[in-house]
């Protein structure tokens, strides 16, 4: 058993806890959480007790692990300081908004002897899982181009938070739901190269009003597009164009995969419970059955095309991965 605290309790906080008991080996008994009267009533639900602090939860030897959904400027003190304590760290997208200080982040758990896990739960979508696949397996054939779009609304539903903060959240809604469509590109394609980028925004708000879009080149020569609209009904599109044909999901479960002189194909995959799956792969690694599926690497190359996303919005002009080759 990985006796857990989770550390925040806001809305993913508490669906990372009620998606714990699908996995029988973690259980969630403590939590960290500025408004613990707020939370009282979730906590009684879910037999979680009401730790005093981050530092008390380090310091009680029954915990073996933390559950990290903080605002992601938290972050690299509190892993750090899990990792010092020998904790074992599942922490909540964005780890960072700066490359090198998820690598810090990365090297305090690896020289502790513990796992940092990144929870992506899109990386768990059954269709994201079969288009990574097929785009590995040649079916598709030379890999051209990629377009990636991820908006949700957030910003006429959230009126408060990090996610409408400009210092925790900038470059619109690249930080949220961006992130994610970065993420599943480079599982996919591997490292960026260059970024090209720009930040539209038509009224401050609230509820604040921009799009971003970004142009992209992958060190293998692959080309790319994404966009992220934070004012508008969720869409999700992630679609690889090949010499072959070319793979379109279009939420967790759907995929059309279109080849020439062929009607486009449509499949669509039973669905799972993403944050469970996570979590099963965290108890998984924990456990040294297998490495998480969110590798180092990929979060490191996801964090440094953010970084030269946001340089190029400031400059306008584009902006090299410097760690491209790393």
């Amino acid at each position: 058993m990985i006796n857990c605290a989770i550390v925040g309790l806001g809305r993913w906080g508490r669906a990372l806890v009620e998606a714990a008991h699908n996995e029988p080996r973690l259980r969630v008994t403590s939590a960290v959480e500025p408004d613990i009267k707020g939370a009282a009533s979730f906590c009684a639900a879910h037999g979680l007790s009401a730790a005093a602090s981050l530092e008390a939860v380090l310091a009680a030897p029954e915990i073996d692990a933390v559950l990290l959904a903080t605002p992601h400027s938290l972050h690299r003190s509190h892993v750090i300081a899990a990792a010092a304590a020998g904790k074992q760290v599942f922490c909540e997208k964005p780890l960072a908004l700066r490359r090198n200080d998820a690598a810090e982040m990365f090297a305090a758990c690896r020289n502790a002897g513990v796992l940092l896990a990144v929870g992506h739960n899109r990386r768990f979508w059954p269709s994201m899982r079969a288009l990574r696949t097929i785009t590995a397996g040649g079916e598709l054939g030379t890999i051209l181009h990629i377009e990636g779009h991820n908006s949700n609304e957030n910003s006429q539903t959230i009126t408060q938070g990090w996610r409408l903060s400009p210092e925790e959240s900038p470059g619109g809604g690249l930080t949220g739901a961006g992130l994610h469509v970065l993420d599943g590109l480079v599982s996919l394609l591997g490292p960026v190269r260059q970024v090209y980028a720009r930040l539209s925004a038509r009224a401050a708000g609230p509820p604040p009003l921009d799009t971003a879009t970004l142009a992209i080149e992958f060190v293998n020569g692959v080309s790319a597009t994404l966009a992220t609209i934070r004012a508008t009904p969720f869409y999700w599109r992630v679609h690889v164009f090949g010499t072959k044909g070319s793979a379109e999901v279009l939420d967790e479960v759907t995929m059309v995969l279109r080849k020439s002189g062929e009607a486009p194909a449509t499949t669509r995959y039973p669905a799972v419970d993403t944050l469970a799956a996570e979590l099963t792969a965290f108890a998984d690694a924990v456990e040294g059955k297998q490495p998480f599926p969110v590798p180092e690497a990929d979060v490191l190359a996801t964090l440094a095309a953010f970084e030269a996303a946001l340089q190029s919005m400031q400059t306008g002009h584009p902006a090299a991965c410097h760690m491209a080759y790393q």
